[in-house]
Formats: structure tokens, sequence, C-alpha cells
């Protein structure tokens, strides 16, 4: 495992991606920043609202050439054949993703501590929205890296992330309009807005936490499936 998230975390940094990456979250995070600051405003939440959105439409990015790549250059048999399982390969590239996400939002601890001597910060609202970004972003990672596996094009895999990601997210509002009692409480049960909302109230629930670590857990799984059956059918 660690030598794949090595390989991956250089990947990352020898190719533009991380840069890129990186560079177009910090410059997105600094511009709502600016605006706040700018407003006389010095509520983080509302940048963290923002950022949710950056989220989503940059975490698919982060992932597309995840597994995908490989399946290309076919790199992805020397790996079938390297001394380690498919379980450490998946997370090796899962936790390099991880890392990368986690630099970029880490830019808001440095916004909240270059405000803080100039205005009260509720920290545990903070905190909070840090913490429900950090494990929504963990979670959409695992199904973009899903989504990725399933294809060579990394074209592909950052437009079907994309999507997904947007349904996911979009749970709520389709619970909303769904006629069937039954349905409509499964939909907000597995809703990340909801559980999401509550965090970045700075209200700590193990149920909120836990639903974005089994949903994680259940596309991480899902793509060592993925692996096992391209390894034995020779694809």
């Amino acid at each position: 495992m660690k030598a794949v998230f090595l390989r991956e975390m250089a990947s990352y940094f020898i190719a533009p991606a991380g840069y890129v990456y990186l560079a177009a979250f910090y410059c997105l995070a600094g511009y709502e920043y600016s605006v706040l600051i700018l407003n006389g405003q010095a509520e983080m939440s509302y940048e963290f609202t923002f950022l949710y959105t950056v989220t989503l439409l940059l975490t698919p990015v982060l992932t597309m050439r995840l597994m995908s790549e490989d399946r290309k250059q076919k790199t992805d048999q020397m790996l079938f054949a390297a001394p380690v399982s498919l379980g450490g390969i998946v997370a090796g590239k899962y936790m390099a993703a991880v890392v990368v996400f986690l630099m970029g939002i880490g830019v808001t601890i440095l916004h909240a501590f270059a405000i803080a001597p100039f205005s009260e910060i509720n920290w545990a609202i903070f905190w909070g929205n840090l913490a429900g970004l950090s494990v929504m972003g963990m979670a959409g990672i695992a199904l973009c890296m899903f989504i990725s596996a399933q294809t060579e094009s990394q074209i592909i895999a950052a437009i079907g992330g994309f999507a997904c990601m947007l349904v996911v997210i979009s749970l709520n509002s389709l619970a909303a309009v769904v006629p069937f009692p039954a349905l409509q409480e499964l939909l907000y049960s597995i809703s990340f807005y909801d559980r999401y909302y509550n965090l970045t109230m700075g209200i700590f629930q193990f149920s909120d936490i836990m639903l974005f670590f089994s949903f994680a857990a259940l596309f991480f799984f899902l793509t060592v499936h993925t692996l096992e059956r391209r390894r034995w059918s020779g694809q």
C-alpha cells in the first residue's frame, strides 16, 4: 500500500494534475475569501458554502485518472502482479487523492487564523464546516474512484463522476418531490445534505459522520471488486 501511495502522490506532482487541482482550489477559495473581506464580513461559513460547490466540481477532476490511466496504459496488469493485495492498491490510490484533497481545503485554516485577530470566529462552526467538507470529500473521492475504475477514458471518468456527485448531493431535493413515503424516508436517510448541514452548524453526531464513512467504504469495496473481476477476466 505504501509503495502505491507514494507512486500516486508522485504522479500527482510529476504531471501537472496535482498542481492544477490545487491551484484551482486555492484560487477559488481565495476569491471567495477576498469577496468576504472586501464586503466587511468575517463569517467563514460563507466560504465553506462556496467550497461545497467547488468540491462537487473538482473531485471528479482529482480522481479521473486514478484507475482509468492504469487501465489505458495497461500498467494495471503490473499492479495485479505486484506483491500487494487489491485492497492495498485501492487504498494507496484512495489515500493519495484524499491527501491532495485535504491539502486543498487546508487553506481555509490559514484564512481563519489570518482573520481571527480582527474578528471573533465561532470555532465550533468553523471546525464543523471543515469536518463536514472533509468527510463529504472523502466519500465523493471513493465514489468517483469507482467510476474511474469502470473506464479507460479520463474524460468519461470525470463526466461520470460529476454526474454521480450531483445525484448524491441532490438526493434531498429529490426526496422532497417523491410521492412514496417509504422511498422518501429512505432518500432523506442517505442524503448528504442533511448530514452535512448538521456538521456545518457545529453539531457532531456519530450517525452523520458514519454515513459518509459507510458510503466511502461501500464504494471502496466495489472498486476492489471491479479490479478483482478484471484481474481474473484478463481484461
